[in-house]
This record gives C-alpha cells, structure tokens and sequence, in this order.
C-alpha cells in the first residue's frame, strides 16, 4: 500500500496506512489544519507527523473519531493543540484506556514496547451532538448523529470541499466491526448522516474512499443485521444465521451486541 496524501477536494487529504488500513484525514486551512485521529502508537504518530509537515506547517486542531486505540493513541505526539472528540469519547478513554493498552500488548506481544510507550491522552474539548470549528477560514463540521460502530463516533464534515469523513461508521475493505458497537441504532445513525449530508465523497475509517451509493449498500446491510437479530432474538439463529451478510464470524459478533440491546 502506498501511504501518500490522496486529494479528495480542495486541500482534503487522506493518508491510507498499512497499518490496520486506517485513514487520517488532513484538512488544510490558511494558517491552520485539521488531523482526524493519529493513530495506534506514537511511533506511528511521528511517522504521520512528518507527512503532514510534508504538506503543511500550519499549527493543528486534532479530532478523534472515537474511542478505539487505533484512532488515537498518537495524540501525545500532538501537543500542545485542542483535541476534540464526542464527550463519551473521553470519558471511555478516561476509563478504558489502559484496558486496551492491555489487550493490544497481549495480542501483540512484538510490540509491547512500543504500546508501553504511549501516553493516553483524551479529548479535551468535547460536544455532545454538533461543534463547528475555523480551520484557517474554513468551516468544519463535527457531529454525532448517534449509536453505532461506537457509543461515540464522529462525522467530519468538509462543506466547502464536499467531503465526509465518516469514521468507522463506515468500512471498506473488511466487515463492519461489532466488538463494541449498537446494531440496533447503527443503520438508523448512518441513514441520519445520509439524509443529512449529500455529498458524494466519504471516507471511511478504515479502507478506499467511497461514493454515497457505497455507503447506502452498507447502510441497508446494517439495516438487515438488525431486522435479522430482532428475528433472532424471537426465533432462535439456527435458520437465520445464514441469512446475514457477513461472515459467521462477524454475524456471532454482531448477535451478541444486538442481544445485549434487547435484554436491556
């Protein structure tokens, strides 16, 4: 994979990592820029700070597009600069930050060195529904249209260069991911981003770029995974598993947190 700076509009980049296939979003104002999550580490962060500094040397407001390690275990490296993230975006890094600092050394025992190393460090400056920054003259939009691939995941909004930055709300390349997530509410929170934000060029936490009939196809797959968990839920899986988009696997994931919402 080539980690180049890809042009979605009139100074939007994306910069595709090997690393987990995560985007970083960059957008670039007139003396001000924005990054979208830094990444799993800060070794991963230096590496990211040195292609933006490739582009620009404009000081920086951070966003995090919620609380995955993956998406911002590099903000360290970005200090001092206002880090916005959705307020329980925070309060879950506040709370299970270290847990999953644990998970990820566990997992990868290769680079335990290199996750002891980080730094956790949470939004400080947080919104509960929308928040509109001036990055360098220009009007960015973040909001939270509500549950789903997390309790807090934020859409990034570039209206003057026709780009979403839609966070793990949407995936290419791989499944959506269920680990934490709300399928009940996830196909209801991406048709209220789709309903609201016309634009053709969204990019997805993870993967290529996609167009709008993209991410509509995969709203009407998490659609599905609800209307067939609901069923479930009822009837029992054993005739319906087969009848899920995605892989057993992901579909078991998925089951379990649509069941969780349902016993509530």
């Amino acid at each position: 994979m080539n980690e180049q700076w890809q042009e979605v509009g009139d100074r939007v980049y994306v910069r595709r990592h090997k690393s987990y296939d995560m985007n970083v979003g960059l957008v670039v104002g007139d003396g001000h820029c924005l990054v979208l999550d830094t990444r799993s580490s800060h070794r991963e962060a230096a590496d990211l700070i040195e292609a933006v500094r490739r582009i620009t040397g404009s000081p920086w407001t951070v966003v995090n597009s919620h609380s995955h390690f993956d998406h911002y275990f590099g903000n360290a490296l970005f200090g001092p600069a206002e880090i916005w993230g959705h307020v329980r975006c925070a309060e879950e890094i506040d709370q299970y930050g270290e847990q999953q600092r644990a998970v990820m050394i566990e997992g990868h025992p290769e680079r335990r060195e290199e996750f002891e190393e980080v730094t956790i460090v949470p939004p400080d400056h947080t919104f509960t529904s929308a928040a509109s920054l001036d990055i360098g003259g220009r009007i960015v939009h973040l909001q939270h249209f509500g549950l789903g691939h997390s309790s807090n995941d934020v859409v990034v909004h570039v209206p003057d260069a026709g780009v979403v930055f839609a966070g793990d709300l949407v995936e290419e390349g791989a499944p959506p991911a269920f680990s934490d997530s709300y399928p009940l509410d996830w196909p209801l929170t991406m048709a209220a981003m789709l309903d609201e934000l016309p634009e053709q060029v969204i990019v997805p936490g993870h993967g290529a770029v996609v167009d709008r009939a993209y991410a509509q196809a995969q709203q009407a797959e998490l659609a599905l995974v609800a209307e067939l968990a609901r069923r479930a839920h009822v009837e029992g899986l054993r005739d319906l598993i087969k009848l899920f988009p995605y892989p057993e696997d992901v579909t078991r994931q998925a089951i379990d947190r649509a069941f969780l919402q349902l016993d509530v």
